[in-house]
């Protein structure tokens, strides 16, 4: 049995504009010690997907209208309030995209930290405080005993990431879901943010769930991939198959937009033309048919998720992997 598993999940926001279709029936599971990334582009539902399996959609104007999150065998959907509350930050936390807008500016690293250990572990302030700065050492912060009383303004943007990474995994958590948690840091601590979660995800054995539009981050930390757009999945792989055979246009593109070291001089990168679909007024048709350079007629119609190798699906009418030979 998996760890996580999302069945069919539906997320609307009403709006005075109309029903904005979020996210359309959503499928994937994530196991013990594995690595999910989920990619796309901005407002493919990516974000909103993760925020309603912890339930933090804000209600109104959004709502959760369908399926099951199954944690441990128990559908998250189905808890009260207050039993939500002890999952969320306990056994599933989250690390935020910007950390300068999750952190309180008016409370020192310690106790933000130390909140969450008093609440879910049962620890005193003496208790809180030494282990807060166990946690800023094992994510890396010089001194960290030092830069206990600091606050958040004090710390420059890559430890400011590293301390709600501490602050994620001070409760020992079996999920973490990181959303873009490296698109606001350099290149340099981006790449020490990775490295670092792969290490924590190793030596404590949790599973991961990583949100990016980056799909160069995801070769090199993730086990398997889902990419989403316009609030559905539209392939879901393996690592190694996703980069070695994709079989959605869309996916294609987005491998065609990233730099790579084997690229010749004069190669050039592969733009996406195009917007994606109003989730107000989604078509009836494939959603990303009126970007695609493969379409035939037959994409007036919204393909499912079918399988086209063992572990590997796509929502293609089209054998794209024919058509590029």
């Amino acid at each position: 049995m998996a760890l996580l598993e999302v069945r069919d999940l539906k997320t609307r926001f009403y709006t005075d504009d109309g029903v904005v279709k979020a996210v359309n029936g959503v499928s994937w599971e994530v196991n013990q010690g594995e690595t999910l990334g989920i990619v796309g582009e901005s407002g493919c539902g990516k974000s909103v997907s993760v925020l309603s399996i912890l339930r933090l959609i804000p209600q109104p104007p959004g709502k959760i209208e369908g399926g099951g999150v199954f944690f441990e065998g128990e559908d998250l959907m189905k808890l009260k309030d207050n039993e939500m509350r002890k999952i969320r930050g306990n056994k599933m936390a989250m690390v935020f995209q910007d950390p300068m807008t999750s952190l309180n500016p008016v409370l020192t690293i310690n106790q933000q930290i130390s909140e969450a250990l008093m609440l879910h572990m049962g620890m005193n302030k003496k208790e809180a405080r030494e282990r807060t700065a166990e946690l800023l050492e094992l994510v890396q912060i010089p001194q960290a005993q030092d830069r206990l009383d600091d606050y958040p303004h004090q710390f420059s943007g890559g430890m400011r990431q590293r301390a709600m990474i501490a602050m994620a995994l001070s409760c020992n958590p079996q999920v973490l879901i990181a959303d873009e948690p490296t698109t606001a840091l350099d290149v340099t601590i981006q790449a020490q943010v990775i490295e670092l979660m792969k290490e924590l995800r190793d030596e404590i054995g949790m599973a991961i769930i990583w949100i990016t539009h980056d799909l160069g981050i995801i070769a090199g930390i993730a086990d398997r991939v889902v990419v989403m757009y316009a609030g559905f999945i539209i392939e879901s792989a393996d690592v190694k198959d996703l980069y070695g055979d994709p079989r959605h246009p869309y996916t294609l593109g987005l491998l065609g937009s990233v730099p790579r070291l084997d690229m010749k001089e004069k190669e050039r990168l592969t733009p996406i033309f195009g917007l994606p679909p109003d989730l107000i007024d989604l078509p009836s048709s494939c959603p990303f048919a009126p970007r695609c350079d493969y379409r035939i007629d037959r994409c007036v119609e919204r393909p499912e998720l079918r399988t086209v190798e063992p572990g590997h699906e796509v929502a293609c009418w089209v054998d794209i992997t024919k058509e590029r030979k």
